[in-house]
């Protein structure tokens, strides 16, 4: 096994090396209005009820479109959607109707009033759960109420960011350490 020569690393980028999940798109409506934000701060908190926890800066507008309606979509692009992504993320809700802008499909949601991106691979309804620790640490706790996925391809080749501006695209899935895994153990 190798041995990395290291250097003391700035402890603000370490998200480079941490960063949990794909990019995602949340979409909110609230009282009339929608928006789209570019997301990569979330995690898996519990399989079932199946919970993503969210960090949603207070300054972002879907921020209080979220926090009033209790709910949001989590919709997962593809590479495919890459540049719209970074452009969605590169601009504000308050200004700009990202959906007719980017040219993106609202499809409505079974179980919220959020509307779903009808151009990702995945969609999943979230209800707000838990709202403690938003004022603390603007970190949502949503609960996926409904999940939608295309069926093809089985491993979709998504976006995930790396920290100043540099992204990396979902690579190769491998099965080869499968025998060594404990599913009881997840």
């Amino acid at each position: 096994m190798p041995t990395y020569a290291k250097k003391d690393f700035p402890v603000e980028n370490v998200r480079r090396f941490l960063e949990p999940g794909p990019i995602v798109l949340v979409s909110s409506a609230w009282r009339g209005q929608r928006n789209i934000m570019t997301m990569g701060w979330h995690m898996i908190m519990e399989f079932q009820p199946s919970l993503v926890g969210c960090y949603i800066w207070d300054a972002n507008h879907s921020f209080e479109m979220i926090r009033r309606s209790r709910e949001c979509v989590i919709n997962v692009p593809t590479v495919e959607l890459a540049t719209t992504v970074v452009r969605i993320g590169n601009c504000s809700g308050r200004e700009v109707d990202k959906f007719a802008t980017f040219k993106l499909t609202a499809v409505p949601g079974e179980k919220v009033e959020a509307p779903l991106i009808g151009e990702c691979y995945a969609n999943f309804e979230c209800r707000l759960v838990d709202a403690s620790l938003i004022r603390k640490y603007s970190l949502f706790i949503l609960e996926v109420v409904k999940a939608h996925a295309a069926t093809s391809p089985k491993f979709p080749r998504t976006i995930h960011y790396r920290g100043d501006g540099l992204f990396m695209i979902a690579g190769p899935t491998v099965g080869r350490y499968r025998r060594w895994f404990k599913p009881e153990n997840l």
